[in-house]
């Protein structure tokens, strides 16, 4: 059996319902990843998550419905502490965050690694900038010295960068750290306006050529609603055009859903067209609907 491991923050999410109501529900980037890798995997491939909580009632119910959702899920408990909280603003399907998370129990994820279910020679580690920005800035080099021995071993590491520049203290360093992220990983999941942004790429193919420096074996440039771009060693490049989508309802978690539409495929070495394609169409539902998490049909 396979294991597919992601390390980061589940949140509290309130998303906007009907008129001004709102619907709590529980994402994170990291999350929503494993999430919909539970519905697209089958039963051969086992969907854990690691994080921190509190010993809180939000906390205990957040352990109930990752559990439920069929996600192996033993996080660390922090005495005294509780999980972090966004709600979501929609304006015309796009959306913005805002946040309650400094306390939150998922900074001090690091300190209970040891936690972590074992992994072995081709499971996958997935994890994020976001995971990077949360973590108490002292356990960030332990964490990627953790994940960089799992490498070592033969689990094959997955990062999705995920630039949030209003996480970190300033943008030299969440370049600084994201690169040290990238150097650690084999597939790198870049999200091309982010990185056009933050790191002066001025084309899809910039971001590969940078990234490849790194050591990254296979990179997969999102757009958008434009191409995706597959680079992986030994393979001519892919460009796939995404489904258009007349009405967006809301973006939330789109580039995490397409993460899991291509690891679910590429960790079953289909072709890297076909795992595009499959990542392409999962975001094209999630964003259809209201929230980070929905039930897809594939």
């Amino acid at each position: 059996m396979t294991r597919f491991l992601s390390i980061g923050e589940c949140m509290v999410e309130f998303a906007p319902d009907e008129g001004s109501l709102y619907r709590r529900g529980f994402a994170g980037d990291t999350f929503n990843t494993a999430w919909y890798m539970r519905q697209l995997c089958d039963t051969g491939t086992e969907v854990l998550y690691h994080s921190a909580i509190g010993d809180d009632a939000a906390s205990a119910e957040m352990t109930d419905f990752v559990r439920e959702a069929g996600i192996g899920f033993n996080p660390v408990v922090i005495p005294g502490a509780s999980v972090g909280l966004y709600m979501i603003s929609l304006l015309e399907g796009e959306r913005s965050f805002s946040y309650w998370r400094s306390a939150s129990a998922a900074r001090r994820l690091a300190e209970g690694l040891e936690a972590c279910p074992t992994l072995s020679p081709g499971d996958i580690l997935f994890f994020s900038g976001i995971t990077m920005a949360i973590l108490l800035p002292e356990t960030r080099a332990p964490f990627l010295d953790f994940v960089g021995a799992a490498r070592a071993g033969g689990v094959a590491v997955a990062f999705d960068p995920n630039l949030r520049p209003r996480l970190w203290a300033d943008g030299a360093e969440m370049c600084d750290w994201i690169t040290r992220s990238a150097e650690v990983a084999d597939v790198l999941l870049p999200s091309f306006d982010d990185e056009a942004t933050q790191f002066g790429d001025t084309a899809p193919g910039d971001t590969v050529t940078r990234y490849r420096a790194l050591g990254a074996a296979t990179i997969v440039v999102k757009n958008g609603g434009g191409h995706v771009l597959v680079h992986s060693d030994g393979h001519a490049p892919v460009h796939v055009s995404p489904p258009k989508v007349t009405q967006v309802v809301d973006s939330t978690a789109a580039g995490d859903a397409f993460n899991a539409g291509f690891l679910s495929r590429w960790m079953r070495k289909a072709p890297l067209r076909e795992a595009a394609e499959v990542g392409c169409n999962v975001s094209a539902q999630v964003i259809r609907q209201r929230g980070a998490l929905t039930r897809i049909s594939f």
